[in-house]
C-alpha cells in the first residue's frame, strides 16, 4: 500500500487512541461511590495570590473507601484548602481536625447514579463524535490523495472504517464497566 495512505491510517489510530485516552481520563473523574483522590483533581487553592492545584499544595490519601484526607504541606493551608473543597462545589463538606482536611464521601443516592450515568453516556458520546471526526479527516486526506489508485483509496477508506468500528466498540464496552461501577450500590 501506498505510504502516504500508511502514514494517514497510522496518524488516524493515533488519534483514535487519544480520543479512547481521554474518554479514560473523564471516567475516572465520575465518581462512583468510592473515594478517590481524583475526586480533587479539579481543586485549586488560593496559594500566596496565586491558584494552584490541591495536589501541589497537598498530600491526598484516602484511608478507606468513604473517607479522602488531605494534609497540607504548610499547616497555614489547611483554611484555603478547607475553602477551596466548599468552592469547589463537589458535593463534599470536609472537616478540619488541626492537621488535616478530612472528607467523608457520601454514599450516592440512586438519583445521582442516574446522574453520573448519564454524565459517563455523555462523556462517551463525545469520545465517538471524535472518533467519526477522524475517521472523516482521514477519508477527506485519502480522497485527496493524486498518485493513489481508486482501489487504492476504497481499500483505505474500508480500513479506516474498520479502524472505526472497532474503537467506536472500545467505547461501548468502557461505557458499559462505568456504567456497572457506577450504579453497583
Amino acid at each position: 500500500m501506498n505510504e502516504e495512505i500508511n502514514f494517514i491510517i497510522d496518524s488516524t489510530k493515533e488519534s483514535m487512541n487519544g480520543t479512547i485516552s481521554h474518554l479514560e481520563k473523564a471516567f475516572i473523574k465520575i465518581r462512583a461511590g468510592k473515594a478517590s483522590p481524583v475526586m480533587l483533581s479539579s481543586v485549586m487553592v488560593d496559594y500566596y495570590g496565586s491558584s494552584t492545584p490541591l495536589a501541589q499544595v497537598a498530600n491526598i490519601n484516602t484511608p478507606d473507601a468513604r473517607t479522602i484526607s488531605v494534609q497540607p504541606w504548610e499547616k497555614n493551608m489547611l483554611h484555603e484548602i478547607e475553602k477551596a473543597i466548599m468552592n469547589a462545589n463537589l458535593g463534599f463538606n470536609p472537616m478540619n481536625n488541626g492537621d488535616f482536611v478530612i472528607i467523608n464521601v457520601p454514599p450516592l443516592t440512586e438519583e445521582r447514579r442516574k446522574d453520573l450515568a448519564k454524565q459517563a453516556k455523555g462523556e462517551a458520546e463525545d469520545a465517538k463524535v471524535g472518533i467519526r471526526n477522524a475517521r472523516q479527516e482521514a477519508n477527506k486526506e485519502i480522497r485527496s490523495l493524486d498518485d493513489a489508485s481508486e482501489d487504492l483509496k476504497k481499500n483505505a477508506e474500508a480500513e479506516v472504517q474498520e479502524l472505526t468500528n472497532s474503537y467506536t466498540k472500545k467505547i461501548d464496552t468502557l461505557l458499559a464497566t462505568k456504567e456497572v461501577e457506577i450504579m453497583k450500590v
